[in-house]
């Protein structure tokens, strides 16, 4: 949507019913995103086994996923603009859930990560449109806790992926895990079709342009406050996946010697994920986010630090308030891209999210050198560092934001 076309934007209004679906429906959008994409974490260490792997070959099954995601959020961010956020978001989520159900049939390591891959890339049509959607149909005064409902979608998602692999593979098999998160994710897709309105203030572009494509990414990319505000999803996001990639790992080893179930139960603290996400992106709009970014940083890294004290209970203590702290810090930088980008917000979403999941990619599997060369203490150490980048960059935002006036 033009800034110009502002002024005559048919807005959904917080509060109204429509409000309400569209809360909803891209709930169900982020449950499935996240509940896909992240279902294998769990499984590494089975992986390992099964397949006989290291704990950093294990991890591709994730870190596929999520490389071919961010390729295909610039693709869909294009696609999007002359196809529509609605129908795109429908293909995407049914298509992924496809290759996770053949991915519970496939026989060897290879086809697996080659199933992986497609997955992922497939799943690209959800993230950057969804925010887009968002930040052009919700009124700006209640974006904040819209953007806040999606981003606990992922959170809720992600646990329940986690949770649902680890019980049913304990009781059953990992094949039959992956198959039931698959039909979780078709049951998603229908709901979030009947839910989701169709766009009022999307103005489809006709034709491929890419010299204009170009030109937007180009102009968000040279934006002063957008620049920094794209590399802390690269910085959190890839420290957060690298946490529970190998946090899986340390509870499966001595002195914790957890079984697959109870690692997965442990994922159950994603539910303070969900609750982080209403309420940063609900802070967000009433304290503003020059306050709230910063803030949930330092509360992530703080989460780090309590995983470094022995025994159990510290563990999941850190575990828990690493998670707040994440999709705290997820749920108000992403809503300040769209308050912040004018123009076209797919292209402005996209380079944010094509940072989160390149972050996911790489520092996810990079911790696995980490955690071979120093354990667990060498793992958190890399993470607090890049927590610190992530702070420096919020803090270089809000500087430009004070400077220039900006939202």
């Amino acid at each position: 949507m033009k800034d110009g076309a502002q002024a005559t934007a048919r807005w959904i209004l917080p509060g109204t019913p429509a409000y309400r679906r569209v809360g909803l429906g891209l709930f169900l959008a982020g449950f499935a995103t996240f509940s896909l994409l992240y279902c294998v974490q769990p499984l590494l260490p089975v992986f390992a086994d099964h397949f006989h792997v290291g704990p950093t070959e294990s991890s591709l099954a994730l870190s596929l996923s999520t490389a071919l995601l961010a390729v295909a959020i610039l693709c869909a961010a294009v696609a999007s603009e002359g196809a529509g956020r609605r129908g795109l978001m429908l293909a995407s989520m049914t298509t992924a859930s496809l290759c996770n159900i053949a991915c519970a049939f496939v026989p060897g390591w290879s086809g697996l990560l080659a199933l992986r891959a497609a997955e992922g890339f497939l799943l690209g049509g959800v993230p950057a449109v969804a925010m887009a959607y968002l930040a052009e149909e919700i009124d700006p005064r209640g974006l904040g806790l819209a953007m806040g409902l999606l981003v606990g979608g992922n959170a809720f998602g992600g646990m329940t992926g986690r949770v649902l692999t680890g019980f049913i593979t304990e009781s059953l098999s990992w094949q039959a895990a992956l198959l039931t998160l698959g039909i979780l994710g078709l049951l998603c897709a229908a709901g979030f079709i009947w839910l989701l309105p169709p766009s009022h203030n999307f103005r489809p572009r006709p034709g491929f342009d890419p010299a204009f494509h170009w030109r937007a990414w180009r102009g968000y990319w040279r934006d002063k406050a957008l620049l920094p505000l794209f590399s802390i999803p690269f910085f959190a996001m890839g420290s957060f996946v690298a946490l529970y990639n190998y946090a899986g790992f340390r509870l499966s080893q001595p002195p914790f010697d957890l079984n697959q179930r109870q690692i997965g139960w442990i994922f159950t603290v994603y539910l303070f994920g969900i609750a982080a996400s209403f309420v940063g992106g609900g802070m967000a709009d009433r304290l503003g986010r020059r306050l709230m970014l910063p803030c949930s940083i330092i509360l992530t890294m703080a989460g780090v630090l309590i995983t470094l004290i022995p025994g159990l209970v510290a563990m999941i203590l850190g575990i828990i308030v690493t998670t707040t702290g994440f999709f705290a810090t997820q749920s108000v930088a992403s809503g300040w891209v769209g308050r912040l980008a004018k123009g076209t917000k797919g292209h402005a979403s996209s380079l944010y999210l094509l940072s989160y999941y390149i972050g996911s990619s790489l520092i996810g599997s990079s911790g696995g050198w980490f955690w071979s060369k120093g354990g667990w203490p060498a793992v958190a150490l890399f993470t607090l560092l890049l927590y610190l980048l992530a702070l420096a960059a919020a803090l270089r935002v809000n500087a430009v934001v004070a400077r220039e006036g900006r939202g």
